[in-house]
């Protein structure tokens, strides 16, 4: 059986659409909203789509099924509490963290977070192209699993099958989840683009660019070059950079935009953000786009001041 922790958006399109093929077991922490989804079938979340028979609805974290991977579908910067809290139901058990980003009070990944948290289980990563209204409509993506264990990825491979998603294996973790997390940073500075009315010009060299920072900070950590190529890094800026449908790219069109944006929506990038700007300065790394990002997302720098700062940088070769 599948075990879903985390009954947003992304984790109940993801249980729905696994339980097309197998039980799955969902956990939110709100009961009332919980016990609502399993009589209705519906996630307010979720607008139009129908929860899958398959599919039982849960906030009692006891009643989590003894066998089967447990996916982490909670927001990044609360993993630490949950996982904390659930120690004694999630001790030894695979789970696999669909969490993208970098812990602001730590600046850990996910897996890292885990590996202190509960040092005995065993971790994997799903991560990629994948906005949770479509998932939850059955339409098509890839997504990439990582897991050092290849043996333990393979298996996950076969249990988390749906009819619409394609998973690729990985061995590299940290690849995976930089490409995952630092996607959501150069969303923001391509809506604050499109939204200050700087044009698809400016975003495409922001991608780019952005992209080239990515590399940069995922090769001083040991990720592989391949990996921030694929799924979980050039196919997931590819979406979140181009597309409203993307919660970090809606933060930057309100920021370019001078408008207000709902302090309720969690926008991973926001923190990661910050966490990565950390790191940078601390590291010696040259990250200029996230540099701008945290000035932007903590109000220290507007877009027009920010777009200056990264034109006035010393002309250099084009390198990654």
């Amino acid at each position: 059986m599948i075990s879903v922790l985390g009954a947003g958006a992304f984790g109940t399109a993801l249980a729905t659409s696994f339980a097309a093929n197998a039980p799955v077991w969902l956990w939110g922490r709100n009961a009332e909203v919980m016990a609502g989804m399993q009589i209705e079938r519906s996630c307010p979340r979720l607008p139009g789509a129908t929860l899958a028979p398959a599919l039982t609805c849960s906030s009692d974290i006891n009643d989590l099924p003894a066998e089967g991977p447990v996916l982490l579908a909670v927001p990044m910067q609360t993993l630490r509490a949950v996982t904390t809290s659930f120690a004694a139901q999630l001790a030894h058990r695979t789970l696999v963290l669909c969490c993208k980003g970098i812990e602001l009070s730590t600046g850990l990944r996910p897996s890292q977070v885990l590996a202190q948290t509960l040092p005995d289980a065993r971790i994997a990563v799903l991560t990629g192209p994948s906005f949770a209204a479509d998932i939850a409509r059955g339409l098509p993506t890839a997504l990439t699993l990582a897991c050092a264990d290849e043996g333990e990825a393979k298996r996950l491979q076969q249990q988390l099958i749906a009819p619409h998603l394609r998973l690729y294996r990985s061995t590299d973790v940290t690849g995976a989840e930089l490409g995952g997390a630092l996607k959501n940073v150069m969303a923001i500075a391509c809506g604050a683009a499109i939204g200050a009315g700087l044009g698809d010009s400016a975003r495409a060299a922001l991608m780019t660019r952005g992209y080239a920072e990515m590399s940069r900070m995922a090769a001083a950590l040991g990720a592989r070059p391949e990996t921030l190529a694929g799924l979980s890094g050039f196919g997931d800026l590819a979406l979140t950079c181009t597309s409203e449908g993307s919660r970090n790219f809606r933060l930057g069109l309100a920021i370019g935009r001078g408008e207000p944006f709902d302090p309720a929506v969690t926008v991973e990038g926001a923190a990661t953000a910050r966490a990565t700007h950390a790191l940078a300065q601390a590291e010696g790394w040259d990250l200029p786009i996230t540099a701008v990002v945290a000035g932007l997302v903590d109000a220290r720098l507007d877009v027009k001041t920010a777009m200056a700062q990264l034109l006035a940088r010393p002309l250099k070769e084009e390198t990654p």
